[in-house]
This record gives structure tokens, sequence and C-alpha cells, in this order.
């Protein structure tokens, strides 16, 4: 399964600079005006992992392949998106087909970028961005209730479920608070995903700043970090102009380089991508051999046919057993062969729930 992050955020705040450097292309033209980005760019980037090439190192994997995550660059949304405004309601729609939002916001002064507002304050571009996707869905969820409400009168108890969970659902949109904060219990997730509500998408904020307060932010950050709390969401900070120049060098040690001369431990973008991965619940499991080393994406908490399902269907239907090492045993015991040695090597069962960073070779039959 693929998973996806959609860049959202007023026009002229960095969305496709970011998206360009994220995907280390050009594919997203990033000019000083609004409605740059017509249809949602799309790219898929390597989720930076320091075991994967531990773990090749050891099994003398000829190929490394690391897992990925979509990014989406989504044009500019600006107040009335909701009614149409702009071309608001194109743009709501490209949201709705993610799994969580990117939210890029302006936190730098610039007289030579335009701010559609006028002046620069992150806290109220947020709050303009997720008022039109609060009004979107408040006007889909109206919507649904009253498609379904037939359907209830006649007893059908699937459409009870579904028309209490809308209910509970336009409560919490009517004061203001977004989907996602609407109780519900384990067993309801689906139905409650099944509403395809803007709001219910994770959020991480991301604060584009200048390249000298990459390492340190400044008072527009402070105020982010304050508000995502709040909201119980993450913030990151970043300067898209920095990551675009970073994404031009061809060397790792060249970027290494770069990055030290600026006081920076690392790109941005591994914490934007790390947050991402957070933000939706995932973690990574590795098949290792002398052909390839692979990192594979999974939700936390799957077990391990549903892993298996992840590299081929038929993994799946036909599971019989994974033999699982942790990481920290692999690499302990120099490589599968000393894992088995030692014991460390596992039979697991179709009941096993996948650990971040296990080693797996799954048994199955066709």
């Amino acid at each position: 399964m693929g998973f996806n992050c959609g860049i959202v955020g007023l026009p002229n705040v960095g969305k496709s600079t970011l998206f360009n450097a994220l995907t280390a292309t050009a594919a997203a033209q990033a000019e000083n005006f609004p409605f740059c980005t017509i249809e949602p760019n799309v790219g898929r980037v390597s989720v930076p992992e320091t075991r994967l090439g531990l773990l090749a190192e050891i099994a003398g994997s000829a190929k490394i392949v690391p897992a990925q995550l979509e990014f989406v660059d989504i044009a500019g949304l600006v107040k009335g998106a909701s009614k149409g405004e702009g071309l608001g309601n194109q743009f709501l729609a490209n949201i709705r087909e993610t799994h969580a939002i990117i939210h890029v916001l302006r936190c730098f002064e610039d007289s030579d970028i335009t701010h559609v507002d006028g002046s620069v304050d992150p806290v109220r571009d947020a709050d303009t961005v997720e008022t039109e996707l609060l009004l979107s869905d408040l006007e889909s969820i109206e919507r649904q209730i009253k498609s379904i409400e037939r359907k209830t009168k006649s007893g059908d108890k699937d459409a009870q479920a579904q028309h209490d969970m809308m209910v509970r659902v336009l409560a919490v949109l009517s004061e203001g608070h977004p989907a996602r904060l609407t109780e519900r219990s384990a067993d309801e997730e689906g139905v409650f995903k099944g509403l395809q509500l803007l709001t219910s998408k994770p959020i991480l904020y991301v604060c584009n700043v200048t390249e000298d307060e990459a390492a340190t932010g400044n008072e527009f950050t402070k105020q982010v970090e304050a508000m995502a709390k709040e909201k119980n969401s993450g913030s990151v900070i970043i300067s898209a102009r920095i990551e675009s120049e970073i994404a031009q060098l061809d060397s790792a040690e060249d970027k290494a380089e770069f990055l030290d001369t600026i006081g920076l431990e690392e790109p941005g973008l591994n914490k934007i991508i790390r947050a991402g991965y957070e933000l939706l619940g995932l973690q990574t499991f590795f098949t290792i051999g002398p052909k390839e080393a692979r990192a594979w994406t999974i939700k936390k908490n799957s077990k391990a046919p549903q892993a298996a399902g992840c590299i081929h269907t038929d993994f799946e239907k036909g599971f019989i057993r994974a033999e699982v090492i942790g990481f920290e045993d692999y690499i302990a015991a120099k490589g599968e062969q000393g894992a088995k040695e030692t014991g460390k090597m596992r039979q697991e069962g179709k009941e096993y729930l996948v650990n971040d960073g296990d080693v797996i070779l799954f048994r199955f039959n066709v």
C-alpha cells in the first residue's frame, strides 16, 4: 500500500519550492504568483534509513532499495475556497485523496515576495486554510446526513451506525473543531474514515524560514509551535531555499559540508519525511539477501500476514510463517547465519505483530 502526504498552504508560502527539493526535481513551477501550481504534482521520495545500509553491508547485498513516501504538491488555497473561490473545489478534492497534510506556513519577511493577505502571520494563515477545510466538511457531512436518513428509517443497522457517527462529527465541526477530534472507538474507525473528511487527516506544520534562521527559528516559528501543541499536532522548521540548494548538490560529502557550514546536522527534508512517517503511524521492516536489501513500509500494529502482503498478495494469502530477526540481533550476530546459531531467529505465526526494524523471511504456499 502506498502512503502519501499532501503539501498545502496559501499561495507564495514555499510549497512548490519545498516539493521540488523533496523530489530533487524541477517538476513543480515555483513562481511568485498565486495558482502557479494548477494540477497536483506527485513525487516519491526515499525515506532516510541508516539501518538499511548497515544490514546490506553485513549481508553483502548487491542492491539497496529504500522505502518511499509520496508527496503531492497541491495548489495554494485562498479564503473562500470551500465556496469555489480561486480554484477551491479542485484543490479540496486533491487534498481529499491524501492520507495526511503537510501544512507549509510562511515564517519569514520578504518585501519581494507577495503575501496574499498583505502581511506575515502564520497562525492566521493556518486558520484561514483550516477554516476552509472545516467549512467544506460541514457542507459534506450535512449532505451525507440527509442522504442516509431514509435508510436509517428502514432499520438498516449499518446505515444507523453511519448516521450516529455523522451526527457526532457534525457536532464537533459545528463548534469549530476538526473532525479528527471526534471521540470514537477502534471499532468505529472504519465508519469514520468512510466519511472522507478533510479535517479528519493528521497535520504537520512546516515553518518555512530564511536561510539564516533555519537552525534557530524565530518568533513566528515559536507561535506555530505553540499552536501545534494546542492542536496535538507537530511542527518542524525548514528553509525551502536551503533545501533547494542541497538538492542540487551531487555527492553526500558535498551535502554534509554544506550543512556543516550553515550549522545544520541534517537536511530539513529528513525531518519532514520522518515526521510524515510518524504522522501516518508507519514503521519499517526489512527483507535482506544477497540480491537486495529492501525496506518496506507498513502501519504500526500490523500482523505478519499483512506485512507479507506488502511484498505480494500471494504471500499474504498463502502465509505459513515468518522467520524474524530483530535489527539489533541481526547486527550483533553479524547476519542471518549468526542469528540462527545464537537462537535469535524466531518462528512467528499469523498473530505476530511486526516490530519496527524486524528483518523477516516469509514462508508461504501458493
